[in-house]
């Protein structure tokens, strides 16, 4: 798995800034090949079992899928109970997943599929919380913020950092090791939910590196929004890009709406995720008629 992605200089409504392209990683890209880099520097038997939980059409689901079928391990999965839509006509990363021969199983009998994926965990089972946030996936920030690094003396330029955030993995664990300052914004939840996926992970967690902007204004998460289309649209005609609709739409939001701010030229990290479109295009589609 390749670990090295280039930086580009981007123009988008007159604002100017950088682009950490995670998403030209390969296969696993974006936050999750840098979630997966310590998995993948460890050698585990043939058939190894790994357990995890999530959203049927979740990011991480695929990346686990792909990662365990390139290195011959068993993958099994927990999400919510199936549409009968999803089951009737697979698609997104729940079909790619399946096509990886992952085990997907609903829960049905539990109050949280995080129980349900415990009580599937065998002694020698490697457990994966959702959207991969375990602790031991800091080595590939470590990684990354050394790579930045190395590229911003490279160019020439001292940066601030910008990502959007799920569960605050990534966010928190670069900017632990970056010399820059690391900015971000909640998409599932707010701020404060935020703070409290990031405690989660490390109790004892410092925030000195780590600003986390107040957004615009409030958005559900998921919830298809005809504005995040037509910035999607307008990003990839005019940035040549593809971006996510799930993160990237309200991250890139955040980032133009606070644009003045910022006192360095500005580093995107573009975290991948764009398989995962199909299936919210779908959504776009059926909600939006005339799309």
């Amino acid at each position: 798995m390749n670990i090295n992605s280039p930086i580009e200089k981007i123009s988008f409504c007159n604002f100017n800034f950088y682009i950490k392209r995670d998403d030209l990683l390969g296969e696993i890209n974006g936050n999750k090949a840098r979630k997966l880099y310590h998995y993948l520097l460890k050698k585990y038997p043939k058939n190894q079992r790994f357990i995890s939980f999530g959203s049927s059409q979740s990011n991480a689901l695929l990346a686990l899928s792909i990662f365990c079928r390139q290195n011959n391990y068993q993958l099994f999965f927990v999400c919510e109970k199936l549409s009968s839509f999803l089951e009737q006509n697979p698609h997104g990363n729940y079909a790619l997943a399946l096509k990886n021969k992952a085990t997907i199983i609903q829960n049905i009998d539990f109050s949280h599929r995080r129980e349900k994926a415990l009580s599937l965990k065998q002694e020698k089972d490697i457990f994966i919380e959702e959207g991969v946030a375990n602790k031991e996936v800091e080595a590939g920030f470590i990684h990354l913020a050394k790579e930045i690094d190395q590229q911003s003396r490279s160019l020439n330029l001292d940066f601030d950092i910008f990502l959007p955030s799920g569960t605050g993995t990534s966010a928190a664990f670069l900017a632990k090791h970056s010399k820059s300052k690391v900015f971000t914004c909640a998409c599932v939840g707010d701020e404060i939910y935020l703070k409290k996926q990031i405690l989660t992970l490390d109790p004892y967690y410092d925030f000195s590196n780590l600003y986390i902007l107040k957004l615009p204004k409030k958005y559900h998460f998921a919830k298809p929004y005809l504005e995040f289309y037509k910035l999607y649209l307008m990003l990839k005609q005019e940035c040549n890009i593809e971006f996510d609709l799930l993160y990237d739409m309200l991250g890139i939001k955040t980032l133009m709406y606070y644009q003045t701010t910022f006192k360095k030229p500005i580093l995107y990290i573009h975290q991948g995720g764009i398989i995962g479109n199909e299936s919210m295009l779908e959504r776009y589609k059926r909600k939006f008629a005339h799309l």
